[in-house]
């Protein structure tokens, strides 16, 4: 079979090195992919957002199953686009992947369905915003309401910080229209948690737990990323954690939106956090994590195609993965600057001598000329192992980054000790 993956980052390397495992697949498309793909796939140059463009590829080619990486083409219709054209794709309709596009959407969802989650305000103007919080306690959290590719997040801690971010999401526009409404929110304490689930709007899959790491220094400090890094699994889940998740937050989802004419089919993300009252939902999104996935999927010893053709088929009941037990990480590496300005185009060297100490290495922001790689965004590199111990595996994963160069290469030194 033929399998088109959309996206051009990390996850989506990730998801062409492992489908390209299956003994199923023929050949694997990438669009608009990137450099670390070619050796995997044909790149096609066709962006993420061309929605109609990429079915009539899809059609041209015969694809027997696309799989969309990023949110903005889930948001934009891209299922809905190819069902309407009879081609089989995996993620969620856009009706349900408002989930994610909107914020203050998913935040009265939660209401609605007793899912825990923090109190919240919405606001769709600066000055009733700013006047609320003048009178509240801090810290609070404020999101720009829309899609922000994970850069629309305030933790702030006074008034001052407060006022900052609401003069950057609604009136500088920052994030453009997804800040046109803000929600504010109280600052939980506690320990992070991914969790994510496969359903094929009835039946619920979940996969192995990760943990990321959003803030741009150690010690989680400094600006929310899209994810400096990631382990699996997450060291603070246990079976009752586990099993409470399960049915105070994932079930409620899914039956949730089933309820409301948003069936769920693909994989639905749950950002949590570990509060003394037990889990609560800081955010949704509607696709696989990133970078979270990286090291999942490195655990994953079964067929992924097998697993994303269930959802579309919707016979997931019949599907049971197999996981490898040892633990999985991933450390991005960034632009300096990121998650704020940055420079691109600095050339990429020692790629090839990294892997060679067993590392995979999956491109996020790379682009080439034909003879080198150049970095082409904020995260740019990815790299990943898995072994018997977290110890071990973040010693074999720094131990490659140390043979990577490229001018103001940036990343975070404490993935896997920093246990949050």
């Amino acid at each position: 079979m033929k399998v088109l993956v959309i996206g051009s980052g990390g996850r989506e390397h990730a998801l062409v090195w492992k489908i390209s495992q299956s003994k199923r697949v023929t050949k694997v498309f990438a669009a608009p992919g990137n450099p670390g793909m070619a050796d995997l796939a044909e790149i096609v140059n066709i962006k993420s957002t061309d929605l109609i463009d990429l079915a009539e590829f899809a059609k041209e080619k015969g694809i027997h199953l696309t799989v969309v990486g990023p949110e903005e083409p889930l948001n934009l219709g891209i299922v809905d686009e190819f069902n309407r054209q009879n081609l089989r794709i995996f993620g969620p309709s856009q009706k349900a992947s408002k989930i994610e596009s909107s914020k203050s959407f998913a935040k009265e969802f939660m209401k609605k369905n007793n899912i825990p989650t923090a109190a919240f305000v919405t606001f769709s103007s600066p000055t009733p915003a700013r006047e609320y919080l003048s009178g509240t306690r801090f810290p609070k959290v404020i999101k720009a309401d829309g899609l922000a590719g994970g850069k629309g997040v305030y933790v702030c801690q006074n008034s001052t910080e407060a006022d900052k971010a609401i003069q950057e999401i609604m009136v500088e526009q920052k994030f453009g229209k997804s800040g046109d409404e803000v929600i504010i929110e109280d600052f939980l304490v506690g320990k992070e948690l991914s969790f994510m689930v496969i359903s094929d709007g009835r039946r619920i899959l979940p996969l192995v737990t990760s943990m990321d790491y959003k803030k741009a220094q150690e010690n989680d400090r400094g600006k929310n990323t899209g994810g400096m890094g990631a382990i699996s699994p997450a060291p603070q889940i246990n079976k009752n954690l586990y099993n409470i998740i399960m049915k105070t937050i994932i079930e409620p989802t899914i039956s949730g939106l089933r309820y409301d004419g948003r069936e769920f089919k693909g994989v639905l993300y749950a950002g949590l956090m570990i509060t003394a009252e037990g889990p609560k939902v800081l955010e949704y999104n509607c696709r696989f994590g990133d970078p979270e996935t990286q090291p999942v999927l490195m655990r994953l010893k079964s067929d992924l195609v097998d697993i994303l053709e269930a959802v579309t088929e919707e016979y997931l009941i019949d599907i049971h993965p197999e996981w490898d037990e040892n633990v999985a990480a991933c450390v991005v590496l960034v632009s300096k600057g990121y998650p704020g300005k940055y420079e691109s185009g600095k050339k990429i060297d020692g790629l090839q001598r990294a892997k060679s100490q067993g590392v995979d290495i999956f491109h996020a922001g790379t682009y080439t000329d034909g003879k080198s790689i150049y970095s082409n965004g904020g995260r740019v590199l990815n790299v990943c192992a898995s072994g018997e111990t977290l110890k071990s595996t973040m010693k074999k994963i720094y131990d490659a980054i140390s043979l990577i160069t490229f001018d103001n290469v940036n990343f975070r030194k404490d993935i896997g000790w920093s246990k949050k």
